[in-house]
Formats: structure tokens, sequence, C-alpha cells
């Protein structure tokens, strides 16, 4: 506790004094203190650490940080502060590493899963230390997980088909397509209004994470049967999509996603879900040559590495162009 005061002191001291000075004041309070039992309150303790990971929050909410992934941040955090049993300032790189080494042979994690807490643990610990909360991160020294490349399934142009085929709802249809051909996401349809639907140009308005709106567009099919559905609706809901049952409330994420895997249960299509549709758009649009910055602006990513992650290359082109390059 005694070097946690020291250290605290040093640091608070450090615009100030030089390096002789802060290591003359280094050796004047250990011998000050070398006498003095100090006791912290774990409850002062606690608190504070608290105080810390909600500033922390706070900083990323102003960044635009969704809700879902804040509450991701703070659970996250919490569950190493347990683990640990240090205060902030105590953590050493060390206890990082082996944290993630015991939480990942615990829960038997994966690599990604792994990485992504050393992601939110590195974030916090920099924010810490650029607010000069701490001297220097822990986590600095711990390198990202190499994780293998995961090739992700998308549907094949007969699955779309003969999902859309087999569609005995309109509503069921206008939500294939519209996640078919715009490539948004899920929680980016549940929130759309009729009126945020411009048929003439084919195109509507969403708010994507951290409320960035961007224009995503639709095809002509999609249009047909998004209009059908509408005409057949007798309910005043403003939403694009409501349940099929009175008094019509607006449809959610999970009401989409049930839909959906019951509909692929019934067909014989495995793992039937609306991302696959974004990530199908994606690789589509990369196999016909859309430029990779167009795509990352159609899908509303900030970083180009995620675009690229969600587009596959399908491998019957590896093997064209193989024989077109290099015979």
């Amino acid at each position: 506790m005694k070097q946690v005061i020291i250290k605290s002191v040093v640091q608070k001291m450090l615009p100030y004094l030089n390096t002789a000075q802060n290591e003359k004041l280094q050796e004047v309070l250990q011998c000050i203190l070398i006498n003095y039992d100090v006791i912290e309150s774990e409850k002062q303790e606690k608190a504070l650490e608290q105080n810390f990971v909600e500033l922390f929050l706070s900083a990323k909410r102003v960044e635009g940080c969704s809700t879902k992934s804040l509450t991701y941040y703070k659970a996250t955090i919490d569950a190493m502060f347990d683990d640990l049993q240090k205060d902030v300032k105590e953590i050493v790189t060390d206890d990082i590493r082996g944290y993630l080494t015991k939480y990942q042979e615990k829960k038997k994690s994966s690599h990604i899963t792994i990485d992504n807490i050393r992601r939110i643990l590195s974030s916090f610990f920099s924010w810490l230390e650029d607010e000069e909360y701490i001297l220097k991160s822990p986590v600095r020294r711990i390198h990202k997980v190499k994780t293998g490349v995961n090739i992700k399934e998308t549907y094949s142009d007969e699955a779309l088909e003969i999902m859309r085929d087999k569609c005995t709802e309109l509503r069921d249809l206008a939500i294939i397509d519209m996640l078919a051909s715009t490539g948004m996401r899920v929680g980016e349809m549940v929130l759309l209004n009729r009126n945020d639907i411009d048929f003439n140009e084919r195109e509507c308005i969403v708010f994507g994470k951290g409320n960035k709106e961007r224009i995503v567009y639709f095809d002509a099919r999609t249009k047909i049967h998004l209009q059908n559905y509408l005409r057949s609706r007798n309910d005043d809901n403003l939403a694009l999509f409501v349940s099929l049952k009175a008094p019509h409330p607006r449809l959610q994420i999970s009401g989409i996603e049930a839909r959906l895997r019951n509909l692929g249960k019934k067909l014989g299509i495995l793992k039937v879900h609306p991302h696959k549709f974004r990530r199908t758009l994606a690789t589509m649009a990369i196999d016909k040559g859309m430029p990779i910055e167009q795509l990352q602006q159609l899908l509303g990513h900030r970083k180009i590495d995620t675009t690229l992650q969600y587009a596959m290359v399908k491998q019957s082109n590896v093997k064209i162009a193989h024989r077109k390059y290099i015979g």
C-alpha cells in the first residue's frame, strides 16, 4: 500500500519536477513512511475503481458508442476487477496476461473472444494513461491475439430463391428482399418507418452504429414486394415492419431472427440469420468488382478492415483467376 501511495504522489508531481527531483522525492517518501502502517478503506478503493469505469464509459458515449457496446465494455472491465481484486494503479502486465490465460482456460473461449477482451482492456487502460490516472498502461506490451481466418458462410443464389418462393407472408418476403438487397443491419431495419422509404429513388436513410446516418439502396424486386406488403396492411402503425398479430406493434430484432430461423429449419437451410444476408451482399459485391471503399460506405463500416472481413472471395473465382494469370 505504501508503494501505491508513493507511486501516486510521484505521478502527480511529474509535471513539476525533473527526473533527479522525482527520484529524491521517492527517497524521502520511503524514509518518512517506513515507520507507518497504511491501510486503505476497501469501500473507498471500490468506489474509486467504479468512478474510473464510469468516466471511461462516459468518454466512450461521447465518441458515439452504442448502449449495447457500453454494456459489454462495463461487464468486461468489471469482470477483470472482480477477478484480480487489485487497485487499478497496482495492476501490472503479468496480471492482465494471467487473467486472459485463466479466462480462456476456464471459459474455453476462442482466440477471437480473448482478443476482444484484450482490446477493451487496452482501450480502458490507455484512456487512464492519457488522462494521467496511471503512469503506463499494463496492456501496452500485450499484443494482438492471433486468430485463424474464419470463413463464414453466405447464402447461395438457390437458397435465396427457395426462401423467397416458400414465404407464406408478404411481410416475410419483403424482409428477406430488404436484407438481401440493402445489406443493412437488422437493428437498422427495425427502426425504419414507412415514410423513411423513397420508392422513386429506391433508397432510404438508416441510423447505424453510433447513430451515424447513411443511405442504403434496394432493387426493383424489393420495391415491388415492399409496396405489396404495405398495401396489404390495415393498421396505422408508422413502423415499416410490424407483428402479424393485433395490435401490430413494431417488429423487433428477436422477432425477425426467430421468423428466419424457423423458415430455415422448415426448408432445411442451415444457419438462416439476418446478418448472413449482409455478409452475402458484401461477398457478392466484391465478387462482381465493386470497389472496397464503396462497399465500406454502403455497409457503414468505420474501418475498411471490417469490410474486408465481411467480403469472402469465392473459391471458384480463385480457381478461374489462377488459370487466367498463372495457367
